[in-house]
């Protein structure tokens, strides 16, 4: 199964992975608010990286399960 077939089959039948999901999505349009302005304080200059930390360890939790889930299918 294709990665893109095995996620939306994930978001569908897993509730954590879909709020796992969801939660990296609302990080990806925080981090668009940010870009969005046009001088960055040093506050949000902070806070992107935080966001970006938080974001990538979603997304690392959302590979795992995907791999879990490749593998007992």
């Amino acid at each position: 199964m294709e990665e893109r077939e095995l996620k939306e089959r994930m978001l569908r039948e897993n509730e954590e992975f879909r709020r796992i999901f969801e939660e990296h999505q609302g990080f990806d349009r925080a981090l668009a608010d940010l870009r969005r302005k046009s001088a960055l304080s040093e506050e949000d200059l902070l806070a992107e990286k935080e966001i970006k930390k938080k974001k990538l360890a979603l997304k690392d939790r959302m590979y795992l399960m995907m791999a879990g889930y490749g593998r007992s299918a």
